[in-house]
């Protein structure tokens, strides 16, 4: 059984099509399973279109009450990529601290990932978060910010009892 309800949206219109395959979802796979010992609960694809973005991650976190939203590609400069504007327009609370770490560690192995405009936040009881669209920035941004992940989630759904941290974890 997986610790977490883990849903993961690609946006990319090449995809979406059917022209070119979905190895960063299959990184993302990879991932989950050693670090935060889950498995992809419910996979959508979604070209690059603001709304059908915003209607899908809404669905994932107010139907489907997943954890963790993770998002897949749509975070670069081009005008077709627009998931840190559809996330924007989906949470209630922006969590900058897991875009900013996502960025120094990707920029310490090439520094053209400051283009990134990946968003981090909340919806309800769901952490969201934007991933690039390649493998290796999957790998980079994603072990950037897994050991946080946990903590995020138990204070999301209000655990935030003595046994959840100790007073050192504490900031």
């Amino acid at each position: 059984m997986s610790e977490y309800k883990v849903a993961v949206l690609t946006a990319s219109n090449s995809i979406y099509r059917g022209e070119r395959e979905n190895d960063s979802v299959v990184k993302l796979v990879e991932l989950l399973k050693v670090h935060l010992n889950s498995e992809i609960y419910i996979h959508r694809l979604s070209p690059d279109h603001i709304e059908m973005l915003r209607e899908n991650m809404i669905e994932l976190t107010d139907r489907e009450r997943v954890d963790l939203l993770f998002t897949v590609g749509g975070t670069g400069l081009s005008p077709e990529d627009v998931t840190p504007e559809a996330t924007e327009g989906v949470i209630d609370r922006v969590v900058p601290g897991l875009a900013e770490e996502m960025r120094r560690a990707a920029i310490a192995n090439s520094r053209r990932a400051m283009l990134t405009r990946a968003v981090c936040g909340t919806r309800g009881n769901t952490l969201i978060i934007n991933l690039p669209g390649n493998p290796k920035g999957v790998e980079e941004c994603f072990t950037a910010i897994c050991d946080q992940i946990p903590h995020a989630i138990n204070i999301i759904h209000g655990n935030t009892g003595a046994g959840s941290m100790t007073r050192e974890e504490t900031w």
